[in-house]
């Protein structure tokens, strides 16, 4: 009998081979998802800039990697400082969503003032700094700890500008203008340059950071330059 179970037998294998097949053609693979992105190697590079940017509530700051011309290149690193913040507080971002931190400081009391903790993202401590009072009379002189490794001492190149500074900040009202004129630290240890940071001229606050030995701790170094700029208020 034709009209019985060979052929419509054959009839539904078919219809539902063809069903299997739009099935697994309508359901692509799943996409594997992007890996997530690295930190920056910062501690392969020498010079960095720093650039701020200011706002009625916080101070915000971008480093990039430097080009060989002087110019800003990769940025590495991003940072708010809240203004009129006790003692200090600033966290390093490695970029500008803020999700991961570089390293942290926030200042606290000691036998030479304020003390400013460097801290990477669990909390450890890999390095610290604080102003040399006695020192910063005539000149502003700072000391950069770096446990185990080095003990820096930065002073400000310039006499008469860091006596200029020191003037300015005591003129009313001038203590909410940006100081233009360019000046320069260098540090050292046993009285070798290792470090600069120096504030380019111009009424946008801009620094270029140059480090000259391998064994800096770049991540301590960025954080130091921004201490510069953001305990100047405090």
């Amino acid at each position: 009998m034709d009209s019985t179970g060979t052929e419509s037998s054959t009839g539904t294998g078919t219809e539902k081979d063809k069903a299997a097949f739009s099935l697994t053609k309508a359901t692509p693979a799943p996409t594997p998802a992007p890996a997530p992105a690295e930190a920056p190697d910062i501690q392969s590079h020498d010079t960095f800039v720093i650039k701020k940017k200011l706002s009625l509530t916080a101070g915000e700051y971008m480093v990039s990697v430097a080009r060989p011309d002087g110019s800003e290149g990769e940025p590495v690193a991003y940072a708010r400082e809240k203004r009129l913040s006790l003692r200090g507080q600033v966290t390093v971002y490695t970029d500008a969503s803020r999700k991961s931190v570089l390293a942290a400081f926030k200042g606290r009391d000691h036998e030479v003032g304020y003390m400013y903790d460097v801290r990477d993202a669990s909390g450890q401590s890999f390095g610290s700094f604080y102003e040399d009072a006695g020192a910063s009379f005539l000149r502003r002189t700072w000391q950069v700890r770096q446990p185990g490794t080095m003990k820096l001492t930065g002073r400000e190149r310039s006499r008469v500008v860091a006596f200029v500074r020191f003037v300015w900040e005591f003129i009313p009202y001038l203590e909410y203008v940006p100081f233009i004129w360019p000046y320069r630290f260098t540090y050292t240890e046993s009285g070798k340059p290792l470090m600069t940071v120096t504030k380019k001229l111009g009424l946008h606050t801009r620094y270029v950071l140059e480090i000259l030995a391998p064994d800096v701790d770049r991540r301590l170094a960025i954080a130091h330059t921004l201490a510069l700029d953001a305990l100047e208020a405090d």
